[in-house]
């Protein structure tokens, strides 16, 4: 873990240069700050003069081109949270403080410590830091080397246009380096307001991995303190969307919309409703998409929200239960999801691993044959009707009498699942016996019947409604609609996720699904071998 936990980088390089820079001084920064990294641009700053001045460099292309260039390389260090400085350079505080100042070696002419105190000095004019914080010099003094700076043909003094208001949407999901871009180039164009839509509702149902997304209120709260430390000049309007429209299209001091070029032609729906309802056209600003180098078969080639939700599959999303009731060994993972999730798939891998597996379902079984622990008082409550010739109970035959029916349902629950229960107990016990660390539960009801009490993790397979519907419908042979009412008649993915320490999804190729797993599997083990040693 790096040793401080935000961190400000002041770069006084050309702003042409940094394209070709950015990487190394990102790579040096995110090995020593491990929470917001601050960027401080300003071309030409004498640090080594009295007391330097803050100064915004000028809104123009290459501040544009270099802001691209940081955040692309800020996405080769997962996890930095990095944060460029714009607007006035008048004194400023920020989110989270900085705890230490960094300075490129190659932008330290002459002996480190003059250099440092103008760290110093500059910190504390422009941000009100303390005057004494630690300050360090990344690298060596040699230049990052690479081709010529800059656009030849490009005008030195070009500007960016500026507009009195300006808007934008989007998801934005764990804010990523194109989220930051974008958001950066509104407030470069923006003179007075930043109205910012953030995608709620209805718009986010056939987002990949949906139930992953962040609240609306996470999203709103970490969008509004990116915009008010990167520009708190100005002022930010932040509303939910629940259409595709939302303000864009009746507020009619809006004069410009920043996108991308995928949501180019969503701009321009935006200004065919403003004619219709009035209103002249918003200028449409258009950010290049951010490519993503590192990006996995599965993953969209751009920096998306999706690639990132995609790469919390397998990992920890929140603590383990912490229960001295629960023996330490063997470690109890709790498999469930939804019919059609491809849990028995994942089941079956992590038996591969090792793991000692109980299927709920056969155990369920065991319960219904005559002689079986509720087999008496099943009979009992819902008639001999529910019997086969040879005295078996028909468990379709049953699961028509309670589906649909609660009150049914319970009385069969109330008798069923403290059976199992005990079943799965003397299961773990065994599981004990042979010496294995890790016994997975597979039960598709784990949460409803309340068993998550008796694991240490529950892990939920998920995916999609539609595709869960096709799988239904293939293997089962039910209609559609059979096949969503099953899918009604059982708890969502986004309550099962609300409940879960990890998450998998079967929805791509079965190597994908083995990936996942075995990526689940060794972070399970790490934690394992974490709480062994002493």
């Amino acid at each position: 873990m790096p040793p401080f936990g935000s961190g400000l980088l002041v770069l006084t390089a050309p702003l042409p240069a940094l394209p070709r820079r950015a990487a190394a001084a990102l790579a040096a920064a995110a090995g020593v700050v491990a929470g917001p990294l601050y960027v401080h641009l300003q071309p030409g700053l004498p640090l080594t003069a009295a007391a330097p001045l803050p100064a915004a460099p000028p809104a123009g292309p290459a501040l544009l081109r270099a802001l691209a260039a940081l955040y692309a390389a800020a996405a080769a260090q997962r996890g930095l949270d990095l944060r460029v400085l714009l607007g006035p350079g008048r004194p400023r505080r920020l989110a989270r403080p900085p705890r230490v100042l960094l300075l490129p070696a190659a932008e330290a002419p002459g002996p480190p410590g003059p250099v440092q105190l103008g760290l110093q000095q500059l910190a504390a004019a422009a941000y009100g830091c303390p005057p004494r914080l630690p300050a360090l010099l990344l690298g060596g003094p040699e230049d990052a080397g690479g081709g010529p700076d800059g656009d030849p043909e490009e005008d030195p003094g070009a500007a960016l246009p500026d507009f009195s208001d300006v808007v934008v949407g989007g998801t934005f999901d764990r804010l990523h380096g194109a989220h930051r871009l974008l958001l950066s180039a509104c407030c470069l164009l923006a003179r007075h307001r930043l109205l910012a839509g953030v995608a709620d509702g209805d718009l986010l149902r056939h987002k990949v991995l949906a139930e992953l997304i962040e609240p609306y209120e996470v999203r709103a709260a970490k969008l509004r303190e990116f915009l008010e430390d990167v520009n708190p000049s100005l002022r930010y309007d932040i509303v939910p969307l629940v259409d595709p429209y939302g303000p864009s299209i009746t507020d009619p001091d809006l004069q410009c919309l920043v996108v991308s070029e995928e949501t180019r032609r969503g701009g321009e729906a935006v200004n065919k409703k403003r004619l219709e309802n009035g209103l002249p056209e918003l200028a449409l600003y258009e950010i290049l998409l951010m490519k993503d180098p590192d990006h996995s078969q599965n993953e969209e080639e751009k920096i998306s929200s999706s690639s990132l939700r995609q790469r919390l599959l397998g990992t920890l999303l929140r603590p383990p239960r912490q229960d001295p009731a629960l023996p330490s060994r063997p470690y109890v993972i709790g498999l469930t999801g939804g019919t059609g999730s491809g849990k028995t798939s994942i089941a079956k891998l992590l038996g591969h691993l090792g793991a000692f597996l109980i299927d709920a379902d056969k155990l369920g079984h065991a319960i219904y044959v005559p002689g079986g622990p509720a087999y008496a008082q099943v009979v009992a409550a819902f008639g001999a009707e529910i019997l086969t010739e040879d005295g078996t109970i028909n468990r379709k035959v049953l699961g028509a009498k309670v589906f649909g029916n609660q009150e049914r349902l319970k009385s069969l629950t109330d008798i069923v699942w403290p059976e199992m229960a005990q079943m799965i107990k003397e299961q773990i016990r065994e599981a004990d016996a042979q010496g294995k660390a890790v016994c997975v539960l597979d039960a598709a009801v784990l949460l409803e019947a309340g068993w998550q009490d008796m694991v240490h993790e529950v892990w939920t397979a998920i995916i999609p409604e539609e595709e869960a519907v096709k799988r239904i419908m293939a293997r089962d042979g039910l209609s559609e609609e059979a096949a969503r009412s099953r899918l009604r008649s059982q708890m969502t993915n986004s309550q099962r996720v609300e409940q879960s320490q990890v998450v998998l999804c079967t929805l791509w190729e079965p190597d994908v699904t083995r990936k996942q797993v075995e990526k689940a599997w060794d972070l399970l083990q790490q934690r394992l071998n974490q709480e062994r040693s002493p």
